[in-house]
């Protein structure tokens, strides 16, 4: 079982736990039989032209894309998720949210909506004619109103833990669960850049936390999970993590070398990844010297402006 559980595919089987499918997403799904994954996890490619894609029309696109969607419908078990994560396609200085133009897809599919996650980072590049882009967005769809859905495994800590009823029949009693709230619609979640711990050589790469909150909420123990466009293999290390079985394909030769090397690092327990629920990085209440602006000594600028401490204000709205 041991050497099983260790095992890596390269084609789908039942039998196995892990398969890192070296070729086109469709190609594995049509070997995948009807209702087999619990969840399907993926970032697509958002047709921007990086190195991994061919930067087409946006009707061949959605084209593209349905047609990869209507296989993982087919594969989806009835109590199944699919949680498809994409950022903005960009044409001529103009942004189309691809959630937006996805979205008819899958509810041509019969699939329905439980959630449109906003995934928000702090880091990125930095836009000259409009407001830096810092949030993608997770669409969550199930197949049926029967579906896999554990709050308790990705519950956060409490804001206010002490926090009592002030009235009614449970007055004075604590009014917080004691295992922590719900994380909300809003995933404040660092991406990967170049300080990142988990950062390969892949410009588009997603954090593995962010697919574990989805994987311990969406997925049971052996359930299969399916990442049709794996990258460097983060939807299977989170799975594997956490007892599921995953596949995932990828097209890229070298990422597939990644996919496989990172999976074996988190079989043989030496992958090192930021932890779940790590609170993001402070820089000033790190001590971080980078935070102090050189041009502070040369008078008051905008920017001064906006490094003042905060001013509490009465109800009159003088300080």
């Amino acid at each position: 079982m041991l050497a099983k559980r260790g095992r890596i595919g390269d084609c789908f089987s039942k039998d196995e736990r892990i398969v890192v499918f070296p070729g086109d997403c469709l190609e594995l799904l049509r070997t995948c039989p009807d209702e087999t994954f619990r969840l399907i996890v993926t970032s697509p490619p958002y047709n921007i032209g990086k190195e991994y894609e061919k930067k087409l029309e946006l009707d061949s696109y959605l084209s593209q894309q349905a047609e990869v969607i209507r296989e993982c419908v087919r594969c989806l078990s009835p109590r199944g998720s699919i949680c498809w994560q994409v950022g903005n396609y960009v044409d001529g200085g103009a942004i189309i949210p691809l959630d937006t133009v996805l979205y008819p897809i899958f509810r041509e599919l019969g699939l329905s909506m439980r959630n449109r996650i906003i995934w928000h980072f702090e880091h990125g590049l930095h836009c000259s004619r409009r407001f830096s882009g810092r949030y993608e967005t997770i669409s969550w769809f199930t197949k049926s109103d029967d579906y896999v859905f554990n709050l308790d495994p990705v519950r956060v800590p409490q804001k206010y833990p002490g926090k009592k009823y002030f009235k009614g029949p449970k007055a004075g009693q604590f009014s917080c669960n004691p295992l922590g709230k719900n994380p909300g619609d809003l995933w404040v979640i660092p991406n990967v850049k170049s300080n990142h711990v988990e950062k390969t050589e892949h410009p588009c790469q997603f954090p593995v936390e962010l697919v574990e909150r989805l994987v311990l909420s969406l997925a049971e123990e052996d359930d299969w999970v399916l990442d049709p466009f794996l990258g460097t293999g983060t939807t299977i290390v989170a799975a594997v993590r956490h007892g599921r079985r995953a596949a995932g394909a990828e097209t890229v030769p070298k990422y597939v070398s990644l996919a496989r090397e990172r999976i074996e690092g988190e079989l043989a327990g030496t992958l090192r990844t930021r932890p779940m629920h790590k609170p993001v990085y402070d820089p000033v209440e790190a001590g971080n010297s980078l935070t102090a602006a050189p041009w502070t000594a040369e008078g008051d600028t905008a920017q001064m402006v906006l490094l003042e401490k905060k001013r509490s204000y009465g109800r009159s709205g003088t300080p």
